[in-house]
């Protein structure tokens, strides 16, 4: 700090001695470094929409994430631009659909040497963008976008990494294989230093925050909970022994461990003064799991293109920009938050012309009033399943129900009554705007189980109501 005064009172001399003209330029230079404020994006992984009390969660507790909602504007319409795990975050750290370079699928698990296999070093990703705006960068937690080396944080704009490269991790560190190790900077972690990987990961957010530095941080904060396997903390299942339901309460005590620890780091911002000029993003990579979470009111969970599979818990805060106790009702994508957070760093999203998401303040901030979004898309393993949404329709092909479906999300939020078959025109539109955007996309670059396993479920689904109806 004492560094960055000194700066600043050199600077402040330089402008006494310039020009006028000098003197406004040097002026409106220090105002944008004193104005650029630190960023958090914390991301939890197969949340379900009403895992949250913002969202109507009365079993789970999660005071501190609910507060800082609060202190913010929610996104009730806030989805993720595909169903599962390493594509969404694909999409939201690159700001562009991940179809655009065939990022449609999770990594396979038996090409970790193959260099090919994940976001391509030639996508720019938001880490990048903001540090050329002058920020230290940080990805902590799980990463999923390349198992090879080549492909880990550090390579792609984050000057700190502590995390393991795969899709599944158990919580105690354990490593199983290179994909399964916690590392900091490509270099293993000692197992005896970790203890429960939620904890972790915010220990290392909070060391990152408090490291006197004089410039402003951006984290990418991405806890592997609630994912499986189930695995919680002494602690965090004495704050969930209420649910009677075992499998509830043990996914509960995961959601509760982040939320303690979401807790933690707006102690540590408000300790130190960082608070007010401080933006945090709180998501969910996908809707939540099938088993134990909840993504009620909506149909579908993980993996559908369902309204439960892609609508997220969503919020956004920050004090010195942005109003507390908004709903903006709207629906936004995850896109977003690349533009979003580079135009509030300072920057020039305008001039990316690769994002496709919008900066969301003008319209949070009431400047801008219609849709952020007139049409959206979504695309799994390569068109095996899709869906669009333009304005209040939404057409879904889906695999799981062989069949392409229509809902009117004005009338039908929950996509109880498939219209398609009374719509033929709406649906020859949609599916004309979906193959004008899908033209531009790559077919996958690899490929993974979940079409098989969908096809899988569904069986299995069928077969069960099948049974009940025998008896």
């Amino acid at each position: 700090m004492k560094n960055y005064l000194l700066s600043i009172l050199s600077i402040l001399f330089t402008i006494i001695s310039c020009s006028s003209g000098n003197k406004q330029k040097v002026q409106n230079d220090i105002q944008n470094e004193i104005k650029k404020p630190n960023i958090i994006v914390i991301l939890t992984d197969d949340q379900g929409w009403a895992d949250v009390g913002f969202n109507g969660a009365t079993d789970i507790p999660t005071p501190n994430i609910d507060k800082l909602a609060s202190e913010g504007v929610v996104f009730s319409n806030g989805y993720v631009s595909h169903p599962y795990c390493s594509p969404s975050r694909a999409g939201l750290l690159t700001g562009r659909y991940q179809a655009r370079f065939g990022h449609d699928c999770n990594m396979p698990y038996d090409v970790e040497s193959d260099n090919t296999v994940g976001t391509p070093l030639s996508e720019k990703m938001i880490s990048e963008a903001l540090q050329e705006q002058g920020y230290r960068t940080s990805a902590i937690g799980k990463w999923h976008l390349g198992d090879h080396e080549d492909l880990w944080p550090n390579a792609h704009g984050f000057d700190h990494w502590f995390g393991f490269p795969g899709g599944g991790m158990n919580y105690w560190g354990i490593s199983k294989n290179k994909i399964n190790t916690i590392y900091r900077n490509r270099i293993p972690v000692p197992e005896e230093e970790l203890s429960y990987l939620t904890d972790d990961f915010t220990s290392e957010a909070i060391d990152f925050i408090t490291n006197k530095d004089e410039k402003p941080f951006f984290i990418y904060l991405a806890y592997n909970a609630p994912h499986a396997p189930d695995h919680a903390t002494k602690q965090y299942l004495e704050n969930t022994k209420h649910i009677e339901y075992a499998g509830r309460s043990i996914y509960a005590a995961m959601v509760n461990g982040v939320d303690v620890n979401v807790g933690k780091i707006d102690s540590t911002l408000v300790a130190n003064g960082m608070k007010d000029n401080t933006v945090i993003v709180f998501l969910s990579d996908n809707g939540g799991r099938a088993e134990h979470a909840d993504n009620r009111p909506y149909r579908g969970h993980k993996g559908m293109l369902f309204e439960g599979g892609i609508k997220v818990p969503f919020y956004m805060t920050w004090p010195n920009g942005i109003k507390g106790g908004q709903v903006y009702n709207e629906p936004i994508i995850s896109l977003d938050l690349f533009p979003t957070l580079l135009n509030m760093a300072g920057g020039d999203a305008a001039k990316e012309k690769q994002l496709e998401g919008k900066d969301l303040l003008p319209y949070i901030n009431n400047e801008i009033k219609n849709k952020p979004h007139e049409i959206m898309f979504w695309r799994s393993v390569g068109g095996f399943e899709y869906a669009v949404r333009k304005g209040n329709y939404k057409l879904y092909k889906s695999a799981y129900k062989n069949k392409t479906l229509l809902f009117n999300l004005a009338k039908d939020s929950l996509e109880r009554y498939d219209i398609s078959d009374k719509n033929p025109k709406i649906i020859a539109e949609l599916e004309e705007e979906y193959k004008k955007w899908d033209a531009k996309n790559l077919a996958p670059g690899w490929f993974d189980p979940h079409a098989e396993n969908v096809l899988k479920e569904e069986k299995k689904f069928e077969q069960e109501r099948e049974k009940s109806r025998r008896h």
